[in-house]
This record gives C-alpha cells, structure tokens and sequence, in this order.
C-alpha cells in the first residue's frame, strides 16, 4: 500500500521549500519532491539575490503580507543560524505616472513607510551609475534588500526536515490522479 501524506509538495525550490517548511512545523505530514537537487540551477530560485521590498507598486493591500514576510524571514534565520536578509534599501525608478512609480508612492503613503523622491538630477548626483532620462524619478525606500535564494532554499528544507518532513531529491513528479479522498502522485521511483 503506498504511503499516505496531508500534503504532497512538488518542486523544493523557493516557494516549495517554504510550503514544506511552514506545512510540517504545523504538524502536516509533507512528502517533497525534486526533480533536481535541493537547491538546484533549473528553477527561478537560484542566483545571487533576490530583490524584497515592503514598496509594493503592484498594490498597497500587499505591505501587510511583506511586513509579515520580513518577520518569518528574520525568525528562519535565528532558527537557522545564518543571515538570510540583507536590509540595503531599494531605489524604485519611474516617470510620474506610471505604475511603478504612483503605485511605490502610494504604498508608502498609505502604510507610512520611509522613503525619499529624488528627481533624475538627484538619482545621479547620488547614485553616478545611473544616468536616467529627465522626466524620470526614483523612490528611495530604507526597508528593502535582498535575499540569497540558495541559502534560503537550504534553510527552509533544513527546518522542514526537522519538522519531519520527507524530502526527496532525485525523484521527479510523473503523473498524478484523483482518487477518492485524496490524489495519488506518480514519482520516476514509485
């Protein structure tokens, strides 16, 4: 008889990692697959850095998510021993108008976060690297940075590990079914 999970998680990359994590520390009992290794170069989690910003152009009903997010990403680290976020403050660049822009601005003026306009003058005298055009300007918020996506991968399949999750690497996801009460996951090993 095959085994039986809450929760089946296919892809332990940035996301999935962070699923199988927080999923077992509640007491689910999770079965990971990878295809590749954990980490690995085949997904969109992996590179240097990954940008994370509490600005949010898209829409400002997401600043309550990322302050929560900056919380778990300081309480991964302390659990994990090795500093995962790195506060460097973002430069949000766009012509007023635009979404990137009005959206940044909005986000901070509704959720008060700190932050700076500097027109293109401004941008180059501060930042020489940058050489925008004139009708351009840049939000500068203090509480952005980046994350190492790797370590972040490692930190969260090690502490979904110790929460008793099943990480299998090497074994590729091949088909799934539902079946009553529940869905049956084919692997290239079952």
């Amino acid at each position: 008889m095959a085994e039986r999970y809450d929760v089946i998680v296919a892809g332990i990359g940035g996301m999935g990692s962070a699923a199988a994590f927080h999923l077992a520390r509640r007491g689910r009992k999770v079965l990971g697959l990878e295809r590749f290794t954990i980490p690995n170069e085949m997904g969109s989690s992996h590179g240097t850095s990954r940008i994370i910003r509490l600005a949010y152009h898209e829409h400002p009903s997401y600043v309550p998510l990322l302050r929560r997010s900056f919380e778990l990403w300081r309480e991964l680290e302390r659990g994990h021993g090795e500093q995962l976020l790195h506060m460097t403050g973002c430069i949000h660049i766009g012509a007023p108008g635009t979404a990137v822009f009005d959206g940044c601005l909005r986000s901070c003026s509704e959720h008060g976060l700190e932050h700076e306009v500097l027109d293109a003058g401004q941008v180059r005298s501060r930042f020489p690297a940058y050489r925008l055009p004139a009708e351009t300007m840049a939000v500068i918020e203090k509480e952005g940075g980046f994350l190492v996506p790797e370590k972040c991968i490692e930190a969260h399949a090690a502490g979904a590990r110790s929460a008793g999750a099943d990480l299998r690497e090497a074994e590729p996801v091949t088909g799934w079914e539902t079946i009553p009460g529940g869905v049956r996951v084919r692997t290239a090993q079952v």
